[in-house]
């Protein structure tokens, strides 16, 4: 990816305070596309490809402003347990927006582990944030992840899956 690539991207987030210096117009006007969301998944797809961190997050922020399509499942998916990048945060989010079962072994194993860049966040933001989005994904697959988070995650995490399965209308007596 190009800088004058990223800087169009970047264009789009806003900041505390002030407006965004571009539009989704000027991106897909830029890449010479009318479809953002499969812009976003192209994207995402040449990231995971080139294992490049860079573009990671920049195409999690085109598919965050023009949506997500299902197919961004397989790359989000993929770059799950990734040590080439630092967007494993937004990787969760995104995940959370699809709500597919077939994340729900991703998500799990995003709320047990501790990428190096993150083992300063003693209060597991990522887990806790991979429980949520287990929480709103529909299917047994992900009440079994929630149980097995339960038994096994750290406090932080173990709480939010207690409270996953409570949101679930499932009482933690109910597994024992």
């Amino acid at each position: 990816m190009k800088p004058e690539d990223q800087r169009v991207i970047l264009d789009l987030v806003t900041y505390p305070g002030s407006a965004p210096r571009g539009t989704p117009e000027d991106v897909l006007r830029h890449f010479g596309t009318d479809d953002g969301r499969a812009l976003g998944l192209e994207l995402l797809r040449e990231a995971v490809a080139e294992r490049d961190g860079g573009q990671v997050e920049m195409a999690l922020i085109v598919a965050d402003r023009f949506g997500l399509s299902p197919a961004c499942l397989e790359p989000l998916i993929t770059s799950c347990s990734a040590d080439w990048h630092r967007a494993h945060e937004g990787v969760v989010s995104a995940l959370g927006t699809l709500r597919s079962p077939a994340s729900v072994r991703a998500l799990q194993h995003l709320a047990d582990w501790v990428p190096d860049y993150l083992d300063y966040d003693d209060s597991r933001a990522m887990g806790v944030k991979a429980v949520w989005a287990l929480r709103r994904t529909p299917g047994p697959e992900a009440e079994e992840a929630l149980w097995g988070l339960l038994a096994s995650g750290s406090g932080d995490v173990r709480e939010a899956a207690a409270k996953g399965l409570r949101s679930r209308g499932v009482s933690e007596s109910e597994g024992t």
